[in-house]
């Protein structure tokens, strides 16, 4: 899939308003591409345009080869389209509206298997007004792999699911992914495009603000900061003799961002921000303070750039 130059304007009483403002970014096969931007950055009416559900005033939509606003069924029915507030039929059951979806396809997925891979046979018989928003957002999900698509955008895919329930569709995403499906997906939750991401692409004010790898948009120039936490308060003199090629003062333990899962540090405990560290040399400096002056950690993190911090920067 592959948008160039989209723009949008729409009237209402109070004047034109450009919602879209020339928006360009391509979705690959086997990948996994995350739309996010704060509230009014463009992202339902750039997922819009790219569905084929309304056509840009300006720019080109390519869906599969195809412009998704003149196609016909044949391209519809090779894109699974999940909506966050689902559009289920409060009255049926998951299993009579997940295998009447899928008769709708000459090549349906095996439903059965959906249904059991996702755990909606945990509730299948039961009507969805009756649903938590977490079951149906997998009942949603299942529908939009109905027909076997090869392009499939995901509005919030996790929103209202418990741990467990996320990590299934997680795991179900990245086999997406791995059958070379092109997913695009937009969530409010960072910290799963982190996670599931190959592509970001980051709208303000209708525009692609930044874009590129996790790695690409969060790596940092320059020094690392690093937190170390330590039982008790360092003495002046320690302090004092801190190596001076580096900088160090106190700060919260939570203030810092765990690249991994996190690590409780003890009651008491205080935490101390180093920087300037950017090369192995400024690690050898930092351990001989620590051991010259009988100091030892009990955590020490690298504080990496998060796609928080990014989406954090680019919003108004």
């Amino acid at each position: 899939m592959s948008l160039e130059g989209l723009h949008k304007t729409v009237h209402s009483r109070r004047g034109a308003v450009e919602i879209l403002r020339g928006v360009d970014f391509q979705a690959r096969g086997g990948q996994v591409t995350a739309l996010l931007g704060p509230n009014g950055a463009g992202k339902t009416t750039t997922l819009t345009m790219a569905q084929g559900l309304d056509r840009p005033d300006a720019g080109s939509v390519r869906l599969l080869g195809e412009d998704p606003w003149r196609a016909g069924p044949a391209l519809r029915s090779r894109v699974g389209v999940m909506l966050q507030d689902g559009g289920l039929p409060p009255s049926a059951t998951p299993a009579r509206l997940l295998r009447h979806v899928s008769s709708l396809y000459r090549e349906p997925a095996d439903m059965d298997a959906l249904i059991s891979r996702l755990g909606i046979d945990e509730f299948a018989g039961r009507d969805i007004r009756r649903l938590s928003g977490g079951q149906k957002q997998r009942v949603a999900l299942a529908a939009a792999l109905a027909g076997r698509p090869r392009v499939v955008f995901l509005d919030e895919p996790s929103a209202g699911l418990d741990p467990v329930s996320r990590q299934l569709v997680f795991d179900l995403i990245l086999e997406l992914k791995q059958a070379g499906l092109a997913v695009v997906l937009t969530t409010h939750l960072l910290d799963d495009a982190e996670r599931l991401a190959d592509h970001v692409v980051l709208l303000r004010d209708g525009a692609v603000e930044r874009s590129g790898t996790v790695a690409e948009l969060t790596v940092r120039s320059g020094s690392t900061p690093v937190l170390f936490a330590v039982s008790s308060p360092v003495d002046e003199a320690a302090m004092a003799a801190f190596p001076a090629r580096l900088d160090v003062a106190p700060e919260s333990p939570r203030a810092g961002r765990p690249t991994g899962p996190g690590i409780e540090e003890p009651q008491g405990a205080v935490a101390y921000r180093v920087e300037g560290v950017s090369g192995p040399a400024d690690w050898a400096a930092l351990g001989q303070w620590w051991e010259h002056h009988r100091i030892m950690p009990t955590d020490v993190r690298v504080l990496h750039r998060s796609l928080e911090d990014v989406f954090l920067e680019v919003s108004p």
